[in-house]
C-alpha cells in the first residue's frame, strides 16, 4: 500500500491525528520511565562516567533501608489525613455553603477565604508556616500561651513527633478549599427538584446530605480521593521547605529522600531505585481508580 493510499484511509484517520500526541508521550514520559528501570540496575554518580551493574541490589537495599520505611508510612499518613480533610470535610464544607444554612453572602466570603490558599506558592506557605511554628516568637505558641494553654507549646518542626503532623496540617489548610469548591460545582449539578421533594417528605439537612448529595457526587469523590492519595505519595516541595525530611528523618517522605540521596549523596542508581518504586505505587493507585471509574453505573 503505497503512502498517498494510507493517508486516505479513512480507518486510519484517527490513529493519525493521534500519532503526534503519541510521540510527545513516548519521548517525554514512557521513554524516561523505561530509562530510569534500566539505570536503577546500576551504581552510578553523575559526576563519574563509569556503570557498574549490580542488578537488583538497589532494590534489596530498599528493603532494608530504615528510612524508607519510616517515608512509606509518613507518605501513607499524609494519605489518610489528606483524605479526611481534603475528601470528607472538604464534602461537609461544600453541602454547608451551597446548602443555604447560612447566608449567600456569607457563602461568598467563605468560599473565597478557604479557597485563597490554594493561590499562594508553596514557598511562600512554606516559609510563613514556619514563623507561625517557630518556639519562641510563633503566633501558634503565643495563641496557646494567650489562652491559657501553654502546656501544649510544642518546638513544632523540631520535635520527632510534631514534625510530620504540621507539615501535614499545613497542607490541609491550603488544599482543603480548593477540593470544597469542586465539590461546590458537583453538587450544583443536582436537580434542585430532589432536595425541594426530600424538604416535603421532611428530611433534615443531615439525611439530604446523606441520601442525595454524598450519592449524587460519588464520581467526584472517588476522583478526588484517588488525586488525593496519589499527591501524597508524589509529595515533596511542603515538606522539604518546612522540614527537609528533619528532624532526624522523622518528617521524611519518598519524594524528599529520592532528591536527598540524588542531589545529596549523588547516588543516582538507588534514587531511580527509589523513583521506580514510587512510579510503581502511583501506577496501581491510578489503575484502581481507572478500574473503579469507568462508569458512573460501576463506582
Amino acid at each position: 500500500m503505497t503512502i498517498s493510499r494510507l493517508l486516505s484511509d479513512r480507518r486510519l484517520t484517527p490513529y493519525l491525528f493521534l500519532l503526534p500526541a503519541i510521540l510527545v508521550m513516548a519521548t517525554f514520559v514512557y521513554l524516561p520511565i523505561i530509562e530510569n528501570f534500566y539505570y536503577s540496575l546500576f551504581r552510578w554518580s553523575s559526576i563519574d562516567p563509569r556503570f557498574t551493574f549490580v542488578g537488583l541490589n538497589n532494590y534489596q537495599r530498599i528493603l532494608n533501608d530504615p528510612i524508607i520505611a519510616v517515608s512509606l508510612r509518613n507518605n501513607v499518613l499524609y494519605a489518610v489525613i489528606s483524605v479526611f480533610f481534603q475528601v470528607f470535610i472538604a464534602l461537609v464544607l461544600a453541602a454547608i455553603l451551597e446548602g443555604r444554612v447560612i447566608r449567600p453572602r456569607w457563602g461568598s466570603f467563605f468560599r473565597n477565604m478557604l479557597f485563597l490558599p490554594s493561590v499562594l506558592a508553596i514557598t511562600v506557605v512554606g516559609i510563613t508556616w514556619q514563623l507561625i511554628y517557630r518556639p519562641d516568637t510563633g503566633l501558634l505558641n503565643q495563641f496557646l500561651e494567650g489562652v491559657g494553654l501553654g502546656f501544649l507549646k510544642r518546638t513544632w518542626l523540631g520535635d520527632e513527633g510534631t514534625a510530620i503532623y504540621s507539615v501535614i496540617a499545613v497542607s490541609q489548610w491550603q488544599w482543603v478549599g480548593y477540593v470544597m469548591i469542586l465539590f461546590i460545582v458537583a453538587i450544583q449539578a443536582i436537580p434542585e427538584e430532589l432536595y425541594e421533594s426530600a424538604r416535603i417528605d421532611g428530611a433534615n439537612l443531615v439525611s439530604q446530605f446523606i441520601h442525595i448529595t454524598v450519592p449524587l457526587v460519588r464520581e467526584t469523590t472517588l476522583v478526588m480521593t484517588t488525586i488525593t492519595v496519589i499527591g501524597a505519595f508524589k509529595v515533596f516541595d511542603i515538606v522539604w521547605v518546612m522540614t527537609a525530611g528533619g528532624p532526624n528523618h522523622a518528617s521524611e517522605v519518598l519524594g524528599n529522600y529520592l532528591y536527598r540521596v540524588a542531589f545529596r549523596n549523588d547516588e543516582m542508581g538507588y534514587a531511580a531505585a527509589i523513583a521506580s518504586l514510587l512510579f510503581v505505587i502511583t501506577f496501581l493507585l491510578t489503575f484502581v481508580q481507572l478500574r473503579l471509574g469507568r462508569s458512573g453505573e460501576e463506582v
